[in-house]
C-alpha cells in the first residue's frame, strides 16, 4: 500500500522519501493529526501534513492554493484510492483539517478529482 502511494506520488513528480517508524501514533500526535482521520501511513510536504491515500491531484491543489491548515486526510483505505488499486474505485472525499475543524477539500475518485 505505501509503495504504491510513494510510486503515484513520484509518477507525479514529486521527490519522496520514506522514514519506517514502529509507532506512527507518536508521528500523528506530533503532527497533529486528528485520531479518527488516522489511515495507515502519515506524510509531510511544505509545512503541510498528508494522512493516508492522498492523491497528487489533491497535494498540487493544497500547495497551489496554501490554505491555512494542518493538511489533507483519507481516513480509512477506499477502493481505487491510490495505492489501495484494485477492484471498483469507490468516490472519497479528501478532507481538509485544522485548528478551524475540517471541510471537504475535494472528491475523489481513483487518482482523479471529481469535485
Amino acid at each position: 500500500m505505501l509503495r504504491r502511494w510513494v510510486q503515484h506520488l513520484k509518477a507525479a513528480g514529486f521527490v519522496v522519501t520514506v522514514e519506517e517508524t514502529s509507532n506512527l501514533q507518536v508521528v500523528r500526535k506530533r503532527l497533529r493529526v486528528p485520531a479518527d482521520l488516522a489511515a495507515c501511513h502519515t506524510a509531510e510536504v511544505d509545512g503541510y501534513v498528508l494522512e493516508g491515500h492522498v492523491p497528487a491531484v489533491a497535494v498540487r491543489r493544497l500547495l497551489d492554493k496554501r490554505p491555512v491548515a494542518i493538511g489533507l486526510a483519507v481516513p480509512g483505505m477506499p477502493a481505487g484510492s491510490p495505492g489501495m488499486e484494485g477492484g471498483a474505485p469507490q468516490p472519497y472525499d479528501i478532507v481538509l483539517f485544522g485548528a478551524s475543524g475540517r471541510q471537504t477539500f475535494m472528491r475523489a475518485v481513483g487518482a482523479e478529482d471529481v469535485g
